[in-house]
């Protein structure tokens, strides 16, 4: 691998030019395109004979919130209970038509483990509705939402709402294992004597508590670690990152203050206000961004607070119905479900490099190309994994010798590209954001104008997924 890092370095392009220009260009195409809808291109659907039609009716989720604020003294299922409510005020579904609930999450509070049946339960599900929950790391609410493609599609399930939560601002912190199988066996003690002899081995290192860190299990390196030595690889600049990182705030403010982002619901938080909007959103200037040193390789590495995901809390919902059901029901869906891929490489040297490997085989499964799509939401963990991606997509080096394809699949254009803002601006609960990605391609497609988005998403163990969202006709 280091023989391709080496040669990453020499053979794909970077300059701050060419972030400059598609910053500038992308705000400005972004800009012309919120002024006025554009009416969609006429292309074939990617309906398949002898296939269900599975369509996304609606998709909501509270606001995202940076960890330590609003959502603090709340737990998991707190936040996604509000989701499902949010979505069934929205949509009116009754809840006994709802056949199964899917969630995804990360970090599991270990008394809710299973944080989809609770926060259905807290929701008014009947507790005949099954429910379960998945975990693929910042992947784990777009394995819920295939999961329920997977139930509608096998004739399982007509009604699936899937959805992910996360809460970073309480983590579970263990004892040490020294601690933990002392406290197991005095459990189990049955004499004073034996009680006492237990006690009197405990050692001032046992009271070291274990800290939860967002790292590789299999590797120890934390993600901030691996996102610095893959923009090094692919010689993304400081100055580009920060750039990026501006573009991501700068348009995510411009969504928000433009009614862009239906798909946040209010939570009144017990005890406090009612939450109306995310509150990580801050727009900066380079000048102040360039301020800040770098927060995992120190003293010369790129990736900084400011040019990274924040930690965050926050929960979503969609409602996934067969086509026939829906219409059945009344309701207009907003886009079709189709082609979707998992991809999973080495968790060291490409662990982030989940939406390069998986967007050109979701293509090739649809049949489409780049030039097909019309909306592309991709999943910023850092401004330097975003754009290390979009070189090694656009390097036929990198295709021929690690993707065993002849050519290069290309870069997405910047102005199709996250053109509300991403996980840097708007936030990133882990379990969460796939439904955020999915929801948000199918509402810039109707407001753009366009048939096709591709969602995609890197996570953590070296794995990554990919889906092509079709507008429902208008």
């Amino acid at each position: 691998m280091s023989s391709m890092l080496t040669h990453a370095i020499r053979n794909l392009p970077s300059s701050s030019a060419w972030a400059a220009r598609v910053f500038v260009r992308s705000l400005s195409c972004s800009s012309h395109l919120q002024a006025a809808a554009v009416q969609p291109k006429s292309k074939k659907t990617l309906a398949k004979s002898g296939v269900k039609n599975i369509v996304v009716v609606e998709g909501v989720r509270i606001p995202f919130l940076q960890s330590g604020t609003s959502y603090a003294d709340l737990m998991p299922h707190d936040l996604a209970r509000a989701a499902l409510q949010g979505l069934l005020n929205r949509t009116s579904v009754p809840r006994d038509v709802v056949d199964y609930i899917v969630y995804g999450t990360v970090i599991q509070e270990v008394k809710t483990s299973n944080v989809a049946r609770e926060a259905a339960l807290g929701a008014g599900f009947s507790d005949k509705t099954p429910a379960h929950t998945v975990t693929m790391a910042c992947i784990s609410s777009n394995q819920a939402m295939t999961t329920g493609v997977g139930m509608i599609a096998a004739g399982q399930c007509d009604v699936v709402v899937a959805g992910g939560v996360e809460l970073m601002s309480d983590v579970p912190i263990r004892h040490s294992r020294k601690m933990r199988k002392t406290m197991l066996t005095l459990n189990r003690a049955k004499t004073l004597g034996q009680k006492l002899s237990l006690i009197s081995k405990i050692r001032p290192d046992y009271f070291t508590p274990e800290l939860p860190a967002v790292a590789e299990f299999s590797t120890s390196e934390t993600m901030g670690h691996s996102a610095d030595r893959l923009a090094a690889a692919f010689a993304v600049s400081r100055l580009e990152q920060d750039e990026y990182a501006l573009r991501s705030h700068t348009l995510a403010k411009k969504a928000q203050d433009g009614g862009l982002l239906l798909d946040v619901v209010p939570f009144k938080v017990p005890g406090k206000d009612t939450v109306t909007k995310d509150n990580g959103i801050r727009p900066s200037s380079m000048e102040q961004m360039g301020k800040l040193k770098p927060a995992f390789v120190k003293p010369y590495g790129t990736v900084t607070a400011a040019n990274s995901s924040f930690l965050t809390d926050g929960a979503s919902a969609i409602l996934l119905m067969s086509e026939e059901k829906a219409l059945a029901m009344g309701y207009k869906p907003k886009a079709y479900l189709r082609d979707f891929v998992y991809v999973s490489q080495d968790p060291k040297d490409q662990l982030l490099l989940g939406p390069t490997y998986a967007t050109p085989k979701v293509l090739e499964k649809a049949g489409l190309t780049m030039a097909d799509i019309d909306v592309f939401e991709f999943h910023e963990a850092f401004a330097g994994q975003i754009l290390a991606n979009l070189k090694a997509m656009d390097s036929d080096w990198f295709a021929q010798n690690y993707m065993g394809r002849k050519s290069k699949v290309g870069a997405p254009p910047l102005e199709k590209f996250n053109n509300w803002g991403g996980s840097l601006s708007l936030g990133h609960p882990f379990g969460a954001t796939g439904c955020r990605l999915v929801i948000t391609a199918a509402h810039r497609l109707k407001k753009e104008g366009g048939q096709y988005g591709l969602v995609a998403a890197c996570a953590a163990g070296g794995q990554g997924h990919a889906m092509i969202v079709e507008l429902y006709p208008q």
